[in-house]
């Protein structure tokens, strides 16, 4: 079983792990044989998941409970993985939210809850991987978004958080590649998980199955990458298919 799987004995992190494209990505990693390390505030929620990935790939999984908004949390996180790990070979930046909508009445407080999930928690994880990435000649992931990639009328300050992350890590491959770090950016568009939108729903409530991206598709374009050994996939776009019809 072993030989078949891309990762196997790899050790990996998984930010907001608890449910939707984190979750997925974590039983996809698995399924290749990497041992995982999940983070998210929902204790609850990684513990359950971290024993089925056990009970169903026959690896390691490790629940941490982390805010990525906290620096001392998310440095915690990885000297977690590492030592249980032995190192690291992946970290999957996919924490994130949205608030609020209109530029003119987002109060302050859902900007900085924006800034501090999506931008500075990247950054927290990016920074305290990227020596253990490094050494194993890893991969760092980036869950970015169409949003992060055109101009769009609504929710401006999450969209710019994405360009934000798209930009940050770019720079970042520029940066590390020569040292044979592995960069991608994978651009999902309306993924049906619990993520909310501007008007306070969900995208799985929004959306019937098979209307629009599942959770499973960018997990799998996610894995893809992360088990690339002399390239670097830079960036995956994951669209609906009717995705520009009124663009």
């Amino acid at each position: 079983m072993a030989s078949e799987r891309r990762l196997d004995g790899a050790a990996a992190i998984v930010t907001g792990a608890s449910s939707g494209i984190g979750a997925a990505t974590c039983r996809a990693l698995a399924a290749e044989g990497a041992n995982v390390a999940l983070a998210a505030r929902s204790e609850d929620r990684i513990e359950a998941l971290a024993a089925e990935l056990e009970d169903a790939h026959g690896v390691e999984a490790l629940a941490v409970p982390t805010d990525v908004r906290e620096e001392a949390q998310v440095e915690a996180l990885v000297e977690a993985a590492v030592d249980a790990f032995g190192g690291l070979d992946v970290l999957v930046n996919n924490a994130g939210l949205a608030r609020g909508s209109d530029v003119e009445s987002l109060p302050t407080d859902e900007y900085r809850l924006m800034q501090a999930t999506n931008v500075d928690g990247v950054f927290y994880a990016t920074r305290a991987a990227l020596p253990h990435v490094r050494e194993r000649e890893g991969h760092l992931l980036f869950v970015g978004s169409f949003a992060g990639q055109y101009p769009r009328p609504f929710n401006p300050v999450y969209a710019a958080t994405k360009w934000w992350v798209r930009g940050f890590a770019k720079s970042v491959a520029a940066q590390v590649g020569g040292d044979g770090v592995g960069v991608t950016v994978v651009n999902p568009s309306e993924v049906r998980t619990e993520f909310e939108t501007t008007d306070g729903d969900t995208f799985a409530e929004r959306f019937d199955a098979g209307e629009v991206t599942e959770p499973e598709e960018v997990a799998a374009a996610i894995a893809f990458a992360a088990t690339r050994e002399r390239s670097s996939v830079t960036e995956l776009d994951l669209y609906r298919r009717d995705k520009f019809g009124g663009f």
